[in-house]
């Protein structure tokens, strides 16, 4: 039987950010496990790479605000290039109500420190976005620090950092067989053998739940499918172009790599929560919907066959699930960010690292998350910037 400190079932950047945090921290015989036969081939290299801190609740911005601050020390601190574009997200109201969420969320955020999100009317919307058919927007919100990163390369950047510092990655692996003892998990059977461990992190995205019951621990996440329509390469949008969000309906369209990403969140396939084959209709959906908003993508091909779907891990609250499993002291769970996983994960592995190191989070309040909250009628509260 093989052994490690701590074992991390996936490899995704929740589980590369949490192998990182560990080894820097002085950690030693971390073995990061995953099904795949390499990195980016689930729900990371799937992700389109926004990356906001104008949120409704003050958790997921602090959140948000202390992934900034290690995204800008990323290339230092990891040795590798995150992406990290500020061009801003730009959230789009076309009623009186949604006007009046987005500027309840406005508060919460200068209430954290996020003093640089501000209130837009039409005109100042049309000159930072002058594609939008302008009068179907009555306001808005926009963050210029908001923007872009880079999934991969932030995967890869902690993937990378950790193995130096002495983690191992071992691919094609997955957990078959858990063992118990004394209330604590003992050894995983996995499709490559044994291993005996002290500690669990349960970093396996939309997967979470199924390893969690695997593990014999309630978890509340499930998947969900997110599709993305590319278009054909064009240039009639500029590369600098802010995320742009419609607060009603969460239609959202951003330029990446010379082509315009579509995307509008809808349910799944029924009955098949991990089904992440592309809906024709869906996509002819969100192309209608593109071409009546913004008129110069009305002569614009999708390109089918560069479009793609993948899956978010969903919580009850679209809120992370972050703290030692209720019942099983040596797991640990860093699960549930609904769509926010590939931006938080600098914040959250870190965090995670500080319960696993010394008992406590010591960098943030993040109580919000504790996996208990369900089971005590604690829930975070959702709205439209959740």
């Amino acid at each position: 039987m093989s052994r490690a400190s701590v074992v991390i079932v996936g490899a995704g950047v929740m589980g590369a950010s949490v192998a990182y945090h560990l080894a820097a921290r002085g950690w030693r015989d971390i073995l990061i496990l995953d099904r795949s036969s390499g990195p980016g081939q689930g729900s990371t290299g799937a992700a389109t790479g926004g990356f906001r801190a104008q949120y409704g609740t003050p958790v997921n911005i602090r959140l948000s605000l202390l992934a900034r601050q290690k995204l800008l020390r990323f290339k230092e601190e990891v040795g590798a290039d995150p992406g990290y574009v500020q061009a801003g997200y730009l959230w789009l109201a076309t009623t009186p109500g949604e006007l009046d969420l987005l500027q309840q969320g406005l508060s919460v955020q200068h209430a954290e420190g996020l003093r640089e999100a501000r209130e837009l009317n039409a005109a100042e919307i049309a000159e930072l976005n002058p594609a939008l058919r302008h009068d179907l927007v009555s306001g808005g919100v926009f963050c210029p620090t908001d923007g872009f990163i880079a999934p991969l390369q932030i995967l890869n950047g902690y993937l990378n950092a950790a193995q130096r510092m002495g983690a191992r990655v071992q691919w094609g692996s997955e957990v078959v067989q858990v063992k118990h003892q004394n209330g604590r998990i003992a050894s995983l059977g996995t499709t490559r053998g044994p291993i005996e461990t002290d500690a669990v992190v349960n970093a396996a995205g939309p997967w979470a739940g199924v390893i969690a019951e695997l593990m014999g621990v309630s978890l509340p996440v499930t998947p969900l499918r997110r599709q993305v329509a590319v278009t054909v390469p064009s240039t009639l949008l500029p590369g600098g172009m802010p995320m742009t969000i419609f607060a009603g309906d969460g239609f959202h369209f951003r330029v990446r790599d010379g082509r315009v990403l579509l995307l509008w969140p809808n349910p799944g396939v029924p009955d098949s929560p991990f089904d992440i084959r592309l809906d024709a209709d869906w996509i002819a959906t969100v192309t209608g919907m593109a071409r009546e908003r913004v008129p110069v993508l009305r002569d614009v091909a999708i390109d089918r066959a560069s479009s793609w779907a993948g899956l978010y891990e969903m919580s009850p609250d679209k809120h992370a699930i972050l703290g030692r499993a209720p019942g099983c002291d040596n797991l640990y769970l860093i699960n549930g960010s609904s769509g926010h996983g590939v931006m938080h994960a600098p914040a959250l592995g870190a965090l995670l690292s500080e319960l696993m190191s010394e008992g406590t989070f010591s960098s943030l309040d993040v109580d919000a998350l504790r996996p208990e909250r369900f089971a005590e009628g604690a829930m975070n509260p959702v709205s439209g910037l959740l």
